[in-house]
């Protein structure tokens, strides 16, 4: 295995994101400088064989990996930016490319029931297969990779690096992971048999193949249901909202650990009813215990115009999910609020207290409550 990159020393520090406060969830980009024998390079892209496709006609490519199915003539792109068609035949052009390299709090992510305290290596290419008006991250999930600053960073050298920096889990996150499929199901591999987690943070917006082969060594997964409305998806997303459901009950079934995030925009998503619904489906699919954030939209991207969420929208949010049944639901991007606490299911007694990314006092043995002995859902300890 490659030597981890000696540029990290320098980019990536355990304190970067425990310093920030409500606005630590922006991308913070790399410089582009060189550092150490690495060097963030414009446009630096290497082809890949891509996985997923069918020849429909002669020169003519269909993409299996998401929903969009988009037909590629040759020369041509996928809706993603980032799967091309030359000649008849399907590569990647975000493969060992990344534009974002990190080392996060895992609670960024955020994921609240996987081994809390503990950084997280997390990377990201450029390209994204939905478009949402509101994206945080648009500078890079709406560009094609040869018009960013990229690493040459192949899978064996992002786990060497994970290793060298003691991070006990990979995040393939910031954009849509799944778009640089390839990269992540082969670094995932190589980052099982080294004993790390794999995690991400993904719109879910997949088909069931793909998905059923990256659950494989995929261990847990944050999946962003934007709203419970078609319409939402199709005006503000670009996407359908049918395929995220079924990527959430396929996970659950591969016994992937999942996490929900719902961005609350006022006027768009916030409705009582819509929220009670979409609480419903996922005590009744997903389970009662599947821990549900609801994060404060701030106005980015193509919505600057609107204002950002009520706290009491935030509440009102988390209050309808606890009468729906669910039993671990979190109030997000507002450091200090007492509902970025894990609270135990069955005394109601504090496990792991929360602010911002800082965790305070821990009441959690052996992925039990400190307090009464019940097993809280999730991913406690590291892999051997």
């Amino acid at each position: 295995m490659t030597a981890p990159p000696d540029w990290l020393d320098k980019h990536c520090s355990r304190r970067a994101f425990l310093q920030c406060g409500a606005c630590a969830l922006a991308l913070l980009a790399l410089p582009p400088a060189a550092a150490s024998g690495q060097e963030l390079r414009s446009g630096f892209v290497q082809p890949h064989p891509a996985l997923f496709y069918n020849t429909i006609a002669k020169g003519l490519v269909e993409c299996r990996l998401c929903p969009r199915k988009c037909e590629v003539a040759d020369g041509e792109r996928g809706d993603c930016l980032v799967r091309e068609n030359r000649g008849g035949k399907y590569f990647t052009l975000a493969y060992g490319n990344p534009c974002a390299v990190h080392l996060d709090p895992i609670e960024k992510k955020p994921f609240f029931h996987v081994l809390p305290g503990t950084m997280s290596f997390s990377i990201a290419t450029a390209g994204c297969n939905l478009h949402c008006k509101f994206c945080q991250n648009w500078e890079i999930s709406q560009a094609k990779p040869e018009k960013t600053y990229n690493f040459d960073l192949p899978p064996d050298q992002v786990v060497a690096a994970a290793r060298e920096k003691k991070c006990p889990s990979i995040a393939y996150t910031y954009v849509e992971p799944l778009i640089f499929y390839e990269y992540m199901l082969d670094t995932a591999r190589l980052a099982k048999k080294a004993g790390l987690l794999n995690t991400c943070h993904s719109a879910g917006y997949i088909n069931t193949e793909p998905l059923q082969k990256l659950a494989e060594v995929l261990d847990a997964a944050c999946i962003d249901l934007k709203s419970f409305d078609s319409q939402f998806y199709r005006d503000l997303v670009g996407g359908e909202l049918a395929p995220v459901l079924r990527t959430l009950k396929t996970l659950r079934q591969k016994k992937v650990h999942v996490e929900i995030v719902n961005l609350v925009i006022p006027q768009h998503n916030d409705q009582p009813e819509t929220l009670a619904k979409m609480c419903a489906w996922i005590k009744d699919e997903l389970g009662p215990l599947t821990p549900v954030h609801f994060s404060r939209f701030y106005p980015l991207y193509k919505m600057q115009n609107h204002y950002p969420t009520p706290v009491s929208a935030l509440e009102q949010a988390r209050d309808i999910a606890l009468k729906a049944g669910l039993k671990y639901v979190y109030i997000g991007n507002l450091p200090g609020h007492q509902s970025e606490s894990t609270f135990c299911h069955q005394c109601g007694k504090p496990v792991i207290q929360r602010t911002g990314y800082r965790l305070g006092e821990m009441h959690l043995k052996d992925g039990a409550c400190g307090h009464c002995g019940t097993k809280i859902p999730g991913i406690w300890k590291q892999k051997a």
